[in-house]
């Protein structure tokens, strides 16, 4: 509504509850616009230091860190082993550098003795070459019976052309742990080799190996739902152009990864996993992790983000003494787990009536109030970004700092995370998988590369013992923790 300054004059006179009914709309909408500019605002300036969103979404700006300064001088530390080049005392090749002829007079120096020798080593490798080995089975008729004999040929040789193990496992390498496409490990076989290899090969190779790792996944499985603490997440996931979910689950010593085109609990319940567990599972609050019967634990250092991002865009009191309440109670249990396997009763209770206090400080800064609409409607307000947080630290205090309570509990769901970033590379060189099938065989075989390698395993060795039919196998009563 749109008044002159003489009709506001008359009203003044005439009807001064419909001014004051003017301004009162007038003043909600004011409201709302200052709300949703500073809502946007907010957005503009979140960043992965302060909000969920991936560091790849950082614009080019100046930001601050969470990091606290350490006590320690920049560098390496005192007592670092460092690694460098050593000589060796028997090297493969030596070559021998005379003396013939004296610089200085030119006279000829071949039958003086050597005083001393300086030494200089060079580490290389010996030019690659492709070696072809030849199988040869004979062919013999029993002079007794006549039954036809034939030599066997080992496991593995079954064309009268074929890649042995050898190159098949750098393909699968490449491929899976160093994230090469296709037409770049075609490129270097060609370069370094001298072979001419086809995509179709590569992906052969693929193919064989995750078959031969069906039964070492089945065990994987079977122990993730057995693990008392397991790790989950989940980010996007592109399979022939259409977006599906990547999830993970995992722990210190084993990993699991899986597709499905949900995001939500058909995608978890079809790969099998969440159904069956009954620990603790760490997330960052997903809401579908929330529907299995399980103990839940939140991690930390998302919620510390967004807290940051609340204080730095919101200006906000509560999310500031949040923040430090979590890092003191992280410092506390940190330095009493040297030692103890419990902070006292009585921390517990201070920290918690403290965490209460906090939310209730919170609830002050964010009253819940109506939305006064046009055309005089009313409703519940859409709530804001520091509102939507509150809540969440109000209805999971337990979730939130279970690290407290638990020490086998860990305070952040970094294990996830780190184990899902590189998966996001693969995303970003190559882009979609071609075939559902395709997506299969990296998930497999790339789970257990990580899971290898978690376990101190050579990558290329188990490679090949996967091509051999015996991939390495966890102890699986080494890899519940």
């Amino acid at each position: 509504m749109s008044l002159k300054r003489a009709e506001i004059r008359v009203l003044c006179q005439t009807n001064p509850d419909e001014i004051i009914a003017l301004i009162e709309t007038y003043e909600a909408r004011i409201a709302q616009l200052e709300a949703r500019i500073t809502e946007l605002e907010a957005r503009f300036n979140q960043t992965s230091k302060n909000s969920s969103k991936p560091p790849s979404s950082d614009v080019f700006v100046s930001q601050k860190s969470q990091r606290k300064k350490g006590n320690r001088p920049a560098g390496g530390q005192k007592g670092h082993v460092g690694r460098t080049l050593e000589m060796v005392d028997n090297p493969d090749k030596t070559i021998s550098h005379k003396v013939t002829t004296c610089e200085g007079c030119g006279e000829s120096l071949e039958s003086v003795p050597v005083i001393g020798l300086e030494r200089r080593q060079v580490y290389d490798t010996q030019p690659i070459i492709v070696a072809v080995t030849e199988h040869q089975a004979e062919h013999k008729q029993c002079p007794h019976c006549g039954y036809h004999n034939r030599g066997k040929f080992p496991d593995g040789v079954e064309h009268p052309v074929q890649y042995g193990q050898i190159l098949k496992t750098l393909m699968v390498y490449l491929s899976v742990f160093q994230l090469i496409p296709y037409e770049r490990i075609c490129e270097l076989f060609s370069d370094v080799f001298g072979l001419s290899i086809s995509k179709a090969t590569i992906a052969l190779a693929l193919k064989n190996c995750n078959n031969n790792l069906a039964d070492y996944d089945k065990i994987v499985k079977q122990a993730l739902t057995r693990a008392p603490v397991l790790h989950v997440d989940e980010t996007g996931f592109r399979v022939t152009a259409k977006r599906h979910w990547l999830h993970i689950a995992s722990t210190a010593l084993l990993t699991w990864y899986g597709h499905h085109k949900t995001r939500g609990k058909e995608g978890t319940d079809e790969l099998q996993i969440l159904p069956a567990f009954k620990g603790t599972m760490v997330h960052d609050c997903w809401g579908t992790y929330f529907h299995y019967d399980c103990h839940h634990a939140l991690c930390n250092a998302h919620l510390i983000r967004e807290l940051t991002g609340i204080s730095e865009n919101f200006g906000q009191i509560w999310s500031d003494q949040m923040n430090e309440l979590i890092h003191e109670i992280k410092k506390v249990v940190d330095s009493a787990k040297l030692k103890l396997s419990s902070i006292s009763r009585e921390q517990i209770a201070d920290f918690e009536l403290r965490y209460a206090r906090i939310i209730e400080q919170g609830k002050q800064e964010n009253p819940v109030t109506e939305d006064i609409r046009p055309g005089g409607k009313r409703g519940r307000k859409k709530q804001s970004t520091p509102k939507n947080l509150l809540d969440r630290f109000e209805r999971y205090p337990t979730e939130i700092l279970a690290f407290m309570y638990d020490f086998s509990i860990p305070f952040d769901n970094n294990q996830a995370e780190r184990d899902i970033r590189m998966m996001k590379v693969q995303q970003k060189i190559s882009g979609t998988f071609r075939s559902e099938e395709g997506a299969d065989w990296f998930c497999r075989i790339r789970g257990y590369i990580s899971t290898v390698r978690k376990n101190g395993r050579p990558v290329l060795a188990s490679i090949t013992d996967a091509f051999d039919a015996n991939p390495f196998i966890p102890a699986l009563s080494q890899t519940s923790g």
